[in-house]
Formats: structure tokens, sequence, C-alpha cells
């Protein structure tokens, strides 16, 4: 497993988010900061397992090709859109910017505990597939790289 990756999520990841300004624009995209955050929770909720969503594409090569992706250090390009989003982003779920990265933290919290709990677990990713700790791990580190990047974070 890559620590420094683990260490970051657990360490370095919500300071990161809590710089963040309310209303705050990414340098591309449609979403202000505290969507942005929001939609990484419900992101988080998928990897630790509260939200099961069925996998978007059942094409084997183009499964392969894309989890092949994943475990690169290729990060995701700017205006990537995800498949099972839609257009516009969603509106604002919680009443604050901080109350959003409160229940994040949770969820983010709760992913690790889970895979603690349960060394063997694999979680179904709608875009990416069936998942162990590890390849979580890489995808919600490629994907909050690719949102601090957005938002001048890192």
């Amino acid at each position: 497993m890559n620590t420094n990756k683990h260490a970051f999520l657990k360490e370095e990841f919500i300071p990161l988010l809590q710089r963040l300004q309310p209303g705050q624009k990414g340098k591309w995209g449609k979403m202000d900061a505290q969507q942005m955050v929001e939609h990484f929770r419900q992101a988080l909720k998928v990897a630790n397992g509260k939200i099961n969503a069925p996998l978007h594409s059942n094409d084997a090569e183009k499964l392969e090709k894309i989890r092949q992706f994943l475990m690169t250090e290729i990060p995701f390009k700017e205006n990537t859109k995800s498949p099972v989003l839609g257009e516009e982003p969603v509106p604002h779920k919680f009443a604050s910017l901080k109350e959003a990265i409160e229940k994040l933290e949770i969820e983010l919290q709760d992913m690790f505990s889970i895979y603690e709990k349960n060394e063997g677990k694999i979680i179904l990713n709608p875009i990416f597939g069936e998942l162990n700790y590890e390849q979580q791990i890489q995808l919600i580190h490629k994907h909050a790289t690719h949102h601090l990047v957005q938002f001048g974070l890192l």
C-alpha cells in the first residue's frame, strides 16, 4: 500500500479543504467550493459502501483500460466528466462550506474504519469496478488531488 497517499488523506486533505472560501470557484468546471466538497463526500460514500451504485459499463475491455489508468500516477484531466454525474452541479445540501467539510470528514473516517475492520473488503465503484482498499486509496487520492489542483490548493 502507498502509505504516503494514506497519510496524505488522513492528515493533510481536510486541512487543505478548510482553506477553501465559501463561493470560491475552481480554475475549471462549474462547481463552487461547497459543491465540490459535497460531490467528494458522495464519492467517499461510494468508497465506504454507504452508496451502492451499479457498474456503469459492462464493457470488459473498457473497464480494464480505466482500471489500468487508475493505478498510474497520471492525473485526471481538467474538466473530466464523470459518466455517472449530470452536466450541472447539484445544489448545496448543507447550510455552509464548513458543515460540508465536517460531513466529508466523517465519510473519509468511515472509509478508513470499514477497511480496518475488514482488510479484504471489496466495494463496487460504478466506474472502476470492484476495488480493494489499496485501489480505493489510489482512487480517492487521485480524485482529491484533481480537485485540490482545481481549487488552487495544490
